[in-house]
């Protein structure tokens, strides 16, 4: 009995896992693809969090996708807010498929036959066949343990005095209720699967070992108990991922207080719903219980979505330099969302030496906080650099080692162009009001202006491609302004010491600073080019880059592809 009772909840765990797996792999790249392309704002993340829960039957899997995405920066805090809405409510679809599937629809006899399909197509087959191979063995077992649970409960039953049970009778008093919803946290951390706690609770409330009210305290309890698997994967993550498992943490338990606040009424309407279709079973009251109590905390609480992420951000305030405060381990646990990630920190790193490059251009002299500035700049680009690294060890696709090698390409870039504005003195006729220098300086300051602009409105990690393409452009062809004019300065300035008319120290000087200035240009512009590419393009380039290499101070410079 016991024994039949466990291995029914083993045989469901194992089919869960299973189709999950199948169904995320045929699902392929489609959760990441939807919920950066659609997910706008808290209400589409609602509906499209709540749809893929209930494609992949894992709020679990949409959770901890969602956190990686924050943690990325790929999508924002309040978007994230509603994803995890949605993932509560999409999880529901477990208990509604079991309901009216596993104890209306007889598919235990049909599970042997469907494990021997699903072990064909996975011998058999590769990539989608055989994940659509596991897919079909998962479902198959899931009804198979739904079976065995049935049984057991039965044979349970008859030998369980029900009476005895926490708010047995229909009259539970709030206590009761709250032992109950104590136990179906319990059992739901122990099993780290609140479908399968629900599949046992449907299960005995079929068999009639527990009551109605019961088996609702119990779900409300196992909502809860899905709480500690989205802590657990923000631990050591950045600031991102700890706010969206608290988000996770306070929709459960506050839809958990809601529900039991409104209980008995909430428990009538249920009952009602179902009679109105025709199916007033207890496991179809449950599953529009458990559907219906966590609309509810949607209902209350989405319209409140921005002042719930305002509130979240002062209890976890941001910690850590701004360029890699979305590197961590939520997002190395997913190699795409982790080079994407990468790209994006690296292009905050730009960014500060964008603006650092405007000041130098201007003629300002440094200070103290430019070089502070500088500093901190040259210590994210090297943390972002050791990320990449760590990541090489793992398994990735050819588009994720191409678009890590891409970013390292533009770190060395960065890391160029910090090293020249570290030494100002090279372009130190900017200030003594050189005429040729000052052109050059003005056409230059086109680049940082450019990725300036295209971060405007945007934190610099979510500024759109189609921006950051924008932004390129611009500045691919201001290097190229700005290469072409070095060449004149320099011919002018050899020219003009030749004939004894300029000294020949202040020609050199002006030939350094026209190509301290063209060489800055340059690899700013190289490094916006490289962290603007798509990862197809990374494979197989189908824009030209600026020039081949920096311009050495003795040779003539090679022509630019444009």
């Amino acid at each position: 009995m016991i024994v039949e009772i466990l291995g029914g909840i083993g045989l469901f765990l194992l089919g869960m896992l299973l189709m999950t797996d199948g169904l995320k792999a045929l699902a392929g790249d489609a959760l990441r693809r939807i919920l950066t392309r659609h997910v706008s704002s808290a209400r589409s993340g609602v509906a499209w969090g709540a749809a893929l829960t209930a494609l992949v039957q894992s709020s679990t899997a949409t959770t901890l996708a969602t956190v990686g995405f924050v943690s990325a920066g790929i999508l924002t805090f309040t978007q994230a807010i509603g994803v995890v809405f949605g993932a509560n409510l999409g999880t529901t679809s477990t208990g509604w498929i079991v309901s009216q599937l596993g104890f209306k629809v007889s598919l235990g006899d049909l599970a042997p036959p469907l494990v021997l399909l699903g072990a064909a197509l996975r011998l058999l087959f590769k990539g989608r066949g055989a994940h659509a191979g596991t897919a079909v063995a998962g479902f198959a077992l899931l009804f198979l343990g739904i079976d065995f649970l049935q049984d057991g409960m039965a044979a349970f039953t008859a030998e369980l005095d029900t009476a005895s049970l926490p708010g047995a009778g229909g009259n539970g008093s709030l206590g009761s209720r709250l032992v109950l919803v104590l136990v179906g946290c319990v059992a739901t951390v122990i099993t780290q699967s609140s479908s399968a706690t629900m599949t046992a609770t449907l299960a005995a409330v079929a068999s009639g070992a527990i009551g109605l009210e019961q088996a609702a305290a119990l779900v409300i309890g196992q909502n809860i108990g899905t709480t500690p698997t989205a802590v657990v994967a923000s631990i050591g993550a950045p600031t991102a991922a700890k706010r969206t498992a608290l988000v996770h943490v306070l929709f459960n338990v506050f839809t958990a207080g809601v529900a039991l606040l409104v209980f008995p009424w909430l428990l009538e309407v249920c009952e009602w719903s179902a009679a109105a279709l025709g199916t007033p079973d207890a496991p179809t009251v449950l599953a529009f219980f458990h559907t219906f109590f966590n609309a509810l905390g949607v209902a209350v609480l989405l319209p409140l979505s921005g002042q719930l992420a305002r509130l979240i951000e002062r209890l976890v305030p941001e910690r850590g330099t701004r360029a890699t405060r979305h590197l961590g381990l939520a997002v190395a646990r997913v190699g795409p969302v982790a080079t994407e990630a990468a790209r994006r920190a690296m292009i905050d790193v730009l960014v500060d030496v964008a603006k650092s490059a405007e000041d130098v251009l201007r003629g300002e002299t440094p200070h103290g906080q430019r070089r502070a500035a500088l500093d901190e700049a040259s210590i994210a680009r090297a943390e972002v650099v050791r990320f990449v690294h760590d990541l090489g060890r793992g398994e990735q696709g050819s588009s994720e080692g191409a678009t890590q090698q891409v970013v390292l390409h533009a770190s060395d870039h960065i890391e160029r162009a910090i090293a020249a504005l570290r030494a100002p003195e090279k372009g130190a006729s900017l200030s003594e009001g050189d005429p040729g220098l000052t052109a050059l300086a003005q056409r230059a300051l086109e680049l940082p202006r450019a990725l300036l602009d295209a971060c405007r409105d945007e934190a610099p990690e979510r500024v759109p491609r189609e921006a950051m393409r924008a932004a390129v452009a611009r500045m691919l062809e201001a290097s190229g302004g700005v290469a072409a004019l070095r060449k004149e300065i320099r011919a002018d300035a050899l020219r003009l010491a030749a004939i004894g008319v300029l000294d020949p120290d202040d020609a050199m000087r002006r030939v350094d600073g026209a190509l301290w200035i063209d060489s800055l240009a340059f690899h700013l512009a190289r490094a916006a080019f490289d962290l603007g590419q798509e990862p197809a393009e990374v494979i197989a380039p189908t824009v030209v880059a600026p020039r081949i290499a920096p311009i050495a101070p003795s040779d003539e410079p090679p022509q630019p592809a444009r």
